[in-house]
Parts: structure tokens; C-alpha cells; sequence
């Protein structure tokens, strides 16, 4: 698989899942803008690492949640590489500006949540494919989850931010289809450094302990570089026959029956 020539742009590319996507879609050929938001130090540290792969890129600074600024992206996108093939929407706030329960959530929070994830979307895939010809790539990083379950209660603001950019990838793959352009998502399960390690430490030890014990048959929770090689897939010239799907990058846990105990199950 190469993506050699090709040229793509990801958001929330500094770190964790997203520094994951960059450096496989560097490792298969592509040269990748990183977009960070204020931890410039750790998008130069991808930047390295990707030039490390005989890739190249650039950064840009932006706050996902402002129109102007994922246009200001895509204006940078196009000033650096005059056309781009790949567009991965990966960005999100950090836990601080969303985390809280239905009854206690502010509406500034709500709103911040659904515009770093739907508005964003729908405005940087319309910038996007402005700069792509035939056989773009979108890709949008969801968590299926808690976009379609009820118990993770402080999540209601991302997890219905979510649920809205998942039903934007199926309305999007319909409508560019004519162009060979291609929109999925990918739910990565619990992921190492990802969103999980914004939470205290005892509570990513158990969820750690928890995947192992078999609610993750592959027996771990995964790692920023099994994401990026599903979103490599998913931008490869091999997968222009999927389009409008929500992939779970999740080593089996989608699978897991959650109303019995593993003990039963296993017999």
C-alpha cells in the first residue's frame, strides 16, 4: 500500500490517535499538514517524526470550533500543496471544555462540543474537497459508543456531537460518490493515549485492567498506531469501494455481549 504523491491533512495531528494517523499516512508516502491547537511543542515533535519517515508537511495553529479558523486551514493546505487527497477529522476538545452530566452540562459547553465536531466537519470537508479531484479520502474519528449509549452520563455533550458527525459522514460519502470521493468513520475502541488519559490515573488503570480480562477479546485496549493503519487503509487507492461506513478499530470490543458476565459467556 503506498499513498506516495498524495497530500493530507489532519486534524488534532500533535498527539495521541491523531499523531498516529499522520505518521502511517508519512510512513505510506504521503506528505501531512499537522494541525494542533495550543501544543505546538508536540505537533513539531510529529513534524520531526514524519520527516523521519522521508515524508514532509507543515503545521497550522487553529481552533476547530471557529469557522474561520478550519477555513484559514484549508487556505494554508492549499498555499502549501496546491491540492490535497486526504482529509482526516480527528480534532476535539480537551475533557474540561465538554465533560458533564445531562442536568448539569452549560449550553456554552454544548455548543463548543458540537461545533469542534459537527460544524467543524461539515465546514472542513466543504473546504476539503474543494482541493481534491477524483478519489479524495475523508475520514472522521468518532467513538460509536458513546455516541449511541446512554451510561457514560458526563459525556452526553461529545457523545451527541458525535452521533451528528457520524449521520454528516453518510450524508457526505452519498453526496461525493459522483467524484469517487470516499467518507467513513473510524471508532477506535479504548485507546492509550488518546482521550482516556485525560481522566485520573486510577481510572485508566482500570479500564486497562478491564479490556485484558477479555471485554476486549484481543485482550488490550489499542494504541494511536493501530488507528492510523485503519485510517491508511481507509485513504488507500484499494478502498475506493467503501464509502458512508463507521468502521470500529476496537480489537473485537464492539462485539462483546455487555448485558451478561464474560464469566458466563465463556462457558
Amino acid at each position: 500500500m503506498t499513498l506516495k504523491g498524495k497530500h493530507a491533512l489532519v486534524t488534532g495531528g500533535s498527539r495521541g490517535i491523531g499523531r498516529g494517523i499522520a505518521l502511517k499516512l508519512a510512513e505510506s508516502g504521503a506528505r501531512v499538514g499537522i494541525h494542533y491547537y495550543v501544543n505546538e511543542a508536540a505537533a513539531k515533535e510529529t513534524l520531526e517524526r514524519v520527516r523521519k519517515h522521508g515524508a514532509d508537511g507543515f503545521l497550522v495553529q487553529g481552533d476547530v470550533s471557529r469557522v474561520d479558523d478550519v477555513k484559514r486551514m484549508f487556505a494554508r493546505a492549499r498555499q502549501e500543496f496546491g491540492s490535497l487527497d486526504i482529509f482526516v477529522a480527528n480534532a476535539r476538545p480537551e475533557l474540561a471544555k465538554f465533560y458533564a452530566k445531562p442536568m448539569e452540562i452549560s449550553l456554552e459547553a454544548w455548543d463548543h462540543a458540537l461545533d469542534s465536531q459537527a460544524k467543524a466537519f461539515l465546514v472542513g470537508v466543504r473546504e476539503a474537497v474543494g482541493l481534491m479531484g477524483q478519489g479524495g479520502r475523508v475520514v472522521a474519528v468518532t467513538y460509536a459508543p458513546g455516541a449511541q449509549k446512554g451510561t457514560w452520563q458526563p459525556w452526553i455533550a461529545m457523545g451527541s456531537a458525535k452521533a451528528a458527525l457520524e449521520s454528516l459522514v453518510r450524508y457526505f460519502a452519498v453526496t461525493l460518490a459522483p467524484r469517487g470521493i470516499t467518507v467513513n468513520s473510524v471508532s477506535p475502541g479504548l485507546t492509550d493515549d488518546s482521550v482516556l488519559n485525560g481522566l485520573p490515573d486510577p481510572v485508566v488503570e482500570t479500564a486497562r485492567t478491564w479490556h485484558a480480562s477479555g471485554w476486549t477479546p484481543m485482550g488490550r485496549m489499542g494504541t494511536p498506531s493501530d488507528i492510523g493503519n485503519v485510517v491508511a487503509l481507509l485513504c488507500s487507492p484499494d478502498a475506493g469501494w467503501i464509502t458512508g461506513q463507521l468502521i470500529h478499530a476496537d480489537g473485537g470490543a464492539s462485539l462483546v455481549d455487555t448485558l451478561m458476565p464474560l464469566e458466563i459467556q465463556r462457558g
